[in-house]
């Protein structure tokens, strides 16, 4: 019998299984998330394996809860900071173009109106108010170029403040040689102040202000995620504890219970740190930001009403307009029966403050100047023209609007600078409340980590 062996065929050949391809390129990558759920699922299915995950997303929460926390505090920490050092400076700088350029107009039209040679006094004010507006224009300009809204104002005062300037000194050179069109110069002057300069500062002291509150408002908003984060990573810590006590008879576990700690900690520091900083935050914008903004803009009716005082006076029996206009803002200062207006708005809100003792003399003076300025419409409504301007614009006359005026003026400034400085004080101790709070909190999370992962090392040694 004839036998015939035969042959094994090779790998690859006819009836052999296909071999299995491999994966590569991007569908490995694909593939590589499935295929670490799988094993972390198979890993999960054992005890060890269980507890090997739960220590590892207790470590990575703990990590993300402390660095959202960290960065959080320290951001707020930066905005206040920015509010001191940066914002709240760039307003005033606002506001200060406003009310120099307002002191300006009013300074200059009682100039014109003295007889003889121009008082050196006035004209040094008027040359201060034009120096600070300009000053003033180029800090505010320095952060606008961002901001189309305050951009555009900049650009209205950069260019239209050197035409203002320039009529006034038309207007000076032909008063003092006597010549009428000086009158016509410094009104049209006025006209340019009021119709150009002064709404485009006050539309940028609007943003600027507004600006300033939106930062205040970012350094005492609610820090959700972070509060989120701490209080799931502290429910599972609770929940692993828990976990582990039924499954080993054990009550405590010294390194998750000093993560627990940890945790807490950082969430009470946190919360007692955060509502005495906003608290604080909260009175600088309360006794500060709104009452300044309320005496700048009650500063401001009172140096525009000046200008009309003077203005009216300056046209010789063609000021109806202007006395109009002063009737409006007087009844914005003082409210009709006043005590009220824009001095009982900033009253109210210094609600006996430090504030309120230059509020009640800047109401005083207010009323004694609007008493004044009614001497003066009589006098020059009767025809005796030098008696009206002699009790509007000479400081040393008894009684007379200018003394009255500036008492007005200084006790207006001296309450914004109170309120100032209140803003300052309560924003600084906010910014002191957050002292090593960041650091703290970066350091109890890598701790309250670290208990995590040496709780549930000893649980895993147990199966060894």
């Amino acid at each position: 019998m004839t036998t015939t062996a035969t042959q094994p065929a090779p790998p690859g050949g006819p009836g052999a299984p296909p071999p299995e391809e491999g994966r590569s390129g991007i569908a490995g990558l694909l593939e590589l998330p499935g295929q670490a759920v799988r094993a972390v699922t198979r890993s999960a299915a054992t005890t060890p394996g269980r507890l090997t995950v739960i220590a590892v997303g207790l470590v990575l929460l703990s990590l993300l809860a402390g660095l959202v926390a960290t960065l959080s505090v320290q951001g707020r920490k930066n905005t206040i900071n920015g509010l001191i050092e940066h914002r709240e400076p760039l307003a005033a700088a606002a506001q200060q173009v406003y009310r120099a350029l307002s002191d300006a107009d009013a300074t200059a039209a009682s100039a014109f109106l003295s007889t003889g040679t121009e008082p050196p006094e006035l004209r040094q004010r008027y040359e201060r108010a034009v120096a600070e507006a300009g000053a003033a224009l180029a800090k505010a300009a320095s952060d606008s170029a961002d901001v189309t809204e305050a951009a555009a104002q900049v650009d209205v005062l950069s260019q239209r403040l050197p035409v203002y300037t320039g009529l006034v000194e038309t207007a000076r050179a032909n008063n003092r040689q006597g010549f009428p069109a000086g009158a016509s110069y410094l009104r049209e002057a006025s006209e340019l102040m009021r119709a150009k300069l002064l709404p485009a500062a006050q539309e940028l002291y609007k943003v600027d202000t507004l600006r300033l509150a939106d930062e205040q408002d970012d350094a005492t908003g609610f820090p959700w995620l972070a509060t989120l984060l701490v209080l799931v990573l502290l429910a599972a810590l609770i929940v692993t504890q828990v976990y582990l006590t039924r499954r080993t008879n054990r009550l405590l576990n010294v390194g998750l219970v000093v993560a627990t700690v940890c945790v807490a900690v950082s969430l009470l520091w946190g919360a007692a740190a955060l509502i005495v900083q906003g608290v604080f935050v909260g009175n600088g914008q309360d006794n500060g930001t709104r009452q300044v903004d309320a005496l700048v803009r009650t500063r401001i009716t009172a140096l525009q009403g000046r200008a009309d005082e003077t203005l009216t006076l300056v046209a010789r029996g063609d000021g109806g307009g202007y006395e109009k206009d002063f009737a409006g803002l007087a009844v914005q200062l003082v409210g009709q029966d006043g005590r009220s207006g824009l001095l009982g708005e900033a009253r109210g809100l210094a609600n006996g403050g430090d504030a309120a003792g230059k509020i009640d003399e800047a109401s005083q003076a207010a009323a004694d100047w609007l008493k004044a300025h009614k001497e003066v419409r009589r006098f020059d409504d009767d025809g005796q023209y030098s008696d009206a301007v002699d009790l509007a614009i000479r400081h040393d006359r008894q009684n007379g609007a200018a003394p009255a005026f500036q008492r007005l003026d200084d006790s207006l400034q001296a309450a914004i600078n109170v309120g100032r400085q209140a803003f300052l004080d309560d924003t600084r101790a906010g910014d002191r409340a957050l002292t090593l709070l960041a650091p703290g909190l970066a350091v109890l999370a890598v701790v309250a980590a670290a208990g995590a992962t040496m709780g549930i090392r000893e649980r895993l040694r147990e199966y060894r």
